[in-house]
């Protein structure tokens, strides 16, 4: 089992990502090319959850700031992911901001993250999650849901880097991750898929 029940996907590029990324704080632009190609779909369907037509502006925008600031980044592959997530936060949330559009639930501010289950659930929903059709079903979930299935299936962070990226305790997250899956597995007609669920809600903390 991998630290924090990570998907096996993501860990087997997370070598390659903070390799990327130390050569491209070394100036080496086709070492940031290789980052921003094993970041950016996971942020991207992130960003399509929270902001819907409007995710490719605002992973632009979150983009120039990351080129900005790269030099002041400090950590490994799994780190550089959970800090671009940070920052395409605060850029979506600026930009509902702007729009003044109101968050979908009063709980955007909620507990949060920590998917239960084994590597069958992840790859089960991450699966699902690639389709269109699964994310506007994303974001008819409560908002804190929807954030922490986008951040730990989509963006691939471990509860406690998903928990950072939304200031909460990993503890107080798992709820909302818990029933955010459930909820989401049940319109996929995929109830089988959060099997077990609850038995593991205490395992990756």
């Amino acid at each position: 089992m991998g630290q924090g029940g990570e998907p096996r996907r993501v860990q087997v590029y997370d070598g390659e990502l903070g390799a990327a990324v130390a050569r491209a704080q070394e100036g080496d632009e086709s070492a940031f090319a290789i980052a921003y190609r094993l970041v950016q779909p996971g942020l991207l369907g992130y960003l399509r959850g929270l902001v819907g037509e409007d995710a490719e502006d605002v992973a632009s925008d979150a983009w120039l700031e990351i080129a900005r600031d790269l030099g002041r980044f400090r950590g490994d592959g799994a780190g550089f992911r959970g800090w671009t997530a940070t920052i395409a936060r605060h850029r979506a949330l600026d930009h509902l901001r702007r729009l003044k559009v109101r968050p979908r639930s009063a709980a955007l501010e909620q507990d949060m993250l920590d998917l239960p289950g084994p590597y069958s659930t992840h790859d089960q929903a991450l699966e699902s999650l690639s389709t269109e059709y699964a994310l506007r079903l994303v974001r008819g979930l409560p908002r804190d849901q929807a954030e922490a299935v986008l951040l730990r299936v989509v963006v691939g962070l471990d509860g406690p880097a998903a928990a950072r990226v939304l200031g909460k305790r990993p503890g107080a997250v798992r709820t909302a991750a818990y029933r955010g899956l459930k909820r989401l597995a049940h319109e996929l007609g995929a109830e089988r898929v959060t099997d077990g669920g609850p038995r593991t809600l205490g395992e990756s903390t």
